[in-house]
């Protein structure tokens, strides 16, 4: 992939959204099209000038992608459904940048759109017995990664409850967020435990949704005519799965790391050059950790990051989660990678009304899903 972005660059230049929500009756299409005729407007594109779409979700079944998008118009695109997990969304942006920066298409759709489904997973299917009846739940398993924290690092009740503070008083400002009701460090601690320490405001919310990118190449901005002022470049796009770690180390911590690091020194940078990320913190326990692995603070100092107000939109450094991250903003799964991207695009053009974080020049959008599996893009503004 690094080879393919050095020879033909990718842009992103149309983005789109339906609010992310509780579930309801709208029947996912009318979800899928708004994000998708919204991202059409940004960009200044008719829908017959998309040559392909890669719609990510987890929960609506077989060919929803096509079911949807001929509502749009038969144009004979490419047509592709991934299902990744929580990082459904993330893998069908990567799969549109990878096509783009082939050469084989010159303006792709990445879709993220998703009802609330079943929640089956394939671990539960596998004719395997599990070693307990939880042992596939992810909440518990952060539950204990929390108490593990807490044992070995010190860390505190009120630290994890900060970064569900931070992320709700984003999502207050975001008008496609889920939660949209800042809370007090008061409150996120009252609010009732789910397991272990971590408590109802420290997870995120399930529901619905829906998020659209365009991604065009270098020849495809110039042919269209569109306004390269506005377009952010993708500099790094990787994907990895989970491996053997050594004893002591959280795997997925080690998976954020790996994968991280192998986006920045894709993208030429290092973690400092960074002013935003966006990352995956289903639970709060998670953005501390990560922050560390990606390497925004040292080892140890998560917390002390997000206390100080480092993390902050506007805190001076680098913003973890203006949107809201999926504390605040929402985990539909399938949207939620393309709506990483989404938001940085917006902060990156400076068109985050309400939330902008000053200065953004550098972002990384992080996702990973049950598996696991990580995705990480690194994108720039434009000139940068």
């Amino acid at each position: 992939m690094n080879r393919l972005l050095r020879e033909r660059t990718v842009y992103v230049v149309g983005i789109g959204m339906h609010a992310y929500g509780f579930p309801s009756e709208t029947p996912y299409v009318q979800l899928g099209l708004q994000a998708v005729r919204e991202a059409l407007d940004d960009a200044d594109l008719a829908w017959p000038q998309v040559q392909s779409a890669v719609v990510g979700t987890a929960a609506l079944g077989m060919a929803a992608g096509r079911v949807m998008l001929r509502h749009l118009g038969s144009t004979g695109l490419e047509v592709l459904q991934v299902e990744n997990a929580s990082a459904s969304g993330s893998t069908a942006f990567r799969l549109a940048c990878l096509q783009v920066a082939s050469g084989e298409r010159d303006v792709v759709l990445a879709l993220g759109v998703d009802k609330f489904g079943d929640g089956r997973r394939a671990a539960l299917k596998d004719g395997l017995p599990p070693l307990s009846p939880t042992s596939h739940v992810p909440l518990v398993k952060f539950a204990l990664l929390a108490r593990r924290c807490m044992r070995e690092q010190g860390l505190t009740l009120h630290d994890m409850a900060r970064v569900a503070v931070k992320n709700h008083g984003n999502a207050a400002r975001n008008p496609y967020a889920q939660f949209r009701k800042p809370r007090t460090l008061e409150q996120v601690l009252a609010s009732p435990r789910v397991v272990g320490d971590l408590t109802v405001l420290q997870c995120c919310p399930r529901g619905e949704g829906a998020a659209a990118v365009i991604v065009v190449s270098e020849d495809g901005l110039r042919r269209l005519g569109l306004a390269r002022t506005r377009a952010v470049q993708v500099l790094a796009s990787v994907a990895s799965s989970e491996e053997l770690t050594p004893e002591g180390s959280p795997p997925l911590v080690e998976l954020v790391r790996k994968s991280s690091t192998a986006a920045l020194s894709q993208a030429g940078i290092v973690p400092k050059d960074l002013d935003i990320v966006e990352l995956h913190d289903a639970f709060s326990i998670e953005e501390l950790l990560y922050t560390e692995a990606i390497g925004i603070c040292e080892t140890g100092e998560g917390a002390a990051y997000v206390a100080r107000g480092a993390a902050d939109i506007g805190g001076g450094a680098c913003a973890i989660n203006p949107s809201g991250g999926l504390i605040g903003m929402g985990h539909p799964l399938g949207p939620t990678g393309v709506g990483q991207i989404a938001e940085i695009t917006r902060q990156l053009r400076g068109e985050a009304t309400g939330r902008q974080h000053p200065g953004a020049r550098l972002a990384l959008a992080h996702m990973i899903g049950l598996g696991s599996v990580a995705v990480a893009h690194v994108l720039a503004r434009a000139g940068t």
